[in-house]
């Protein structure tokens, strides 16, 4: 069995000196992306991250998510397991370990699911659980085990928690320079002094995470905190030839990964269409109408079209428009230039009367049933599902029907109850004073009724057997004297 390398010596050999790092992305860092990635700069990729326990209990889970994409173009790799258990997490290791190079343990996924899964982030707090996995799966596994983190507020505690996991086996430590607060509308600017403070404090390995839009942030946040590799996730998504240093036509790159993606299937459609959105993202602010084709389409070859009628309407406008063509405010670069999407600063709290903050109020889009043209672009994309099924149904609040209140509840009472309730206090009231209600196909009264008249009607039914069994005082057939029965 061969020697498990550690430390530098397994990011030196073994990842071959990585620098420029491809993040674990849910559904979007899948082989065909990975490959793309490499074609152009990444030297290191991680796997999607993966659920230990979804992973050790089904099969087809793993063939879908790793066993089925085996390439040997798609090395060094890593594979990310979200776990809260320590011998769930070895079993799944054990599971992962001869198809890739090294398996990461994530402690930075921020996302409500992983609230409600308790993992990522959210086991950040729990040190002596934390160093029980990693330490378990550093003896256990015949790779090295990683760790992708986040920061805490306090850059002393940020430390302290890298050093338990450098101490608990972890080989390498990939550190986002955001808190566990930082993300969506509030994702703000990542620290770099955090992540040089870990650096400075651990012995193995770091990567940075977090603020990498251009090839010069890579090598800005290389020295200014002095990592050895630097991660991209977002940066990525809108332009793999970012490590590269090149800022190619989004086609090139669209038609690229389309290519290969055809080359490894099979690739889950909805992967393919999220990049394409990601890739064509400014250009489809523009036309709208083939955001909404990206959409609808159901296979490959059909988002294979919309991707080359976007490349048509660019390159008609480069034509016709020469060196001012696509220009957006707010770009640096024509619109169908692979660049970053900068998230755009959330609104500031407002002031109300008492002089307390409020959070600002997001208005609904409004909706217009008259304007049919645009009626579709203010309905959600589930609501404009709804209606391709069903074009005659009414989205707009003004025209809905008022339903009357519930006397007891408040929900929508029924048109025709009696008592003028919902069902569910319709029910209650029903029963307990023994009453039918039509409209709510409740009928207590009706079969309480119909049982007194059964009885009763039983009730005769045997005293007519007793009147007729009796004449006189004795029995109308002879009865057996030793077993009391009657005798047929």
């Amino acid at each position: 069995m061969a020697v498990k390398l550690q430390g530098f010596e397994f990011w030196k050999t073994t990842l071959r000196g990585a620098r420029y790092v491809v993040a674990p992305m849910v559904d979007q860092s899948e082989l065909a992306w990975r490959l793309l990635s490499r074609r152009h700069g990444a030297e290191l990729c991680y796997t999607p991250m993966l659920h230990a326990q979804v992973f050790v209990r089904d099969a087809n889970y793993r063939k879908d998510n790793l066993y089925g994409e085996v390439c040997p173009e798609d090395r060094p790799l890593i594979t990310q397991f979200c776990a809260n258990d320590p011998e769930v997490f070895v079993q799944a290791c054990l599971l992962a370990q001869d198809y890739c190079d090294a398996i990461d343990l994530n402690l930075g996924c921020p996302q409500m699911i992983a609230k409600r899964g308790h993992y990522g982030v959210f086991l950040q707090d729990e040190w002596e659980l934390l160093e029980k996995m990693v330490k378990l799966a550093n003896e256990k596994i015949s790779v090295p085990i990683t760790c992708k983190i986040r920061v805490f507020n306090k850059m002393e505690e940020t430390v302290q928690y890298a050093q338990m996991l450098e101490k608990a086996g972890c080989q390498l430590l990939t550190v986002h320079g955001r808190t566990k607060d930082q993300k969506g509308p509030a994702t703000g600017i990542a620290s770099w002094g955090h992540i040089t403070a870990v650096r400075n404090a651990v012995n193995i390995p770091v990567f940075a995470n977090g603020n990498i839009q251009h090839l010069s942030d890579v090598e800005q946040c290389m020295e200014e905190t002095g990592v050895q590799g630097v991660m991209s996730a977002e940066g990525n998504l809108h332009n793999p030839a970012l490590f590269e240093g090149l800022s190619p036509p989004v086609w090139e790159m669209a038609e690229e990964y389309l290519e290969v993606v055809s080359q490894y299937p099979p690739c889950t459609l909805s992967y393919v269409r999220a990049h394409l959105f990601k890739l064509w993202h400014h250009t489809l602010q523009i036309h709208k109408d083939l955001r909404e084709e990206l959409a609808k389409v159901k296979n490959l070859q059909g988002l294979t079209e919309v991707s080359r009628q976007l490349r048509l309407r660019c390159q008609e406008e480069i034509t016709n428009g020469g060196e001012e063509a696509g220009q957006v405010v707010g770009l640096p670069f024509p619109h169908w230039i692979c660049q970053p999407y900068v998230r755009p600063v959330p609104k500031d709290p407002v002031a109300n009367s008492n002089g307390t903050e409020v959070k600002a109020v997001r208005h609904k889009r409004a909706l217009s049933l008259e304007d049919s043209d645009g009626a579709s672009d203010a309905l959600s994309k589930n609501k404009q599902k709804k209606k391709a099924r069903n074009p005659h149904k009414n989205f707009c609040p003004e025209q809905k029907p008022k339903y009357i209140k519930c006397e007891q509840c408040g929900n929508p009472k029924g048109n025709q109850c009696v008592f003028n309730l919902c069902r569910s206090c319709c029910k209650k009231k029903a029963y307990k004073e023994v009453a039918d209600c039509p409209s709510h196909g409740l009928k207590f009264k009706t079969k309480a009724e119909k049982q007194k008249s059964e009885r009763e009607e039983e009730g005769k039914s045997r005293g007519l057997q007793e009147d007729g069994g009796l004449l006189n005082g004795t029995p109308s057939t002879p009865t057996d004297p030793h077993r009391g029965q009657t005798v047929a």
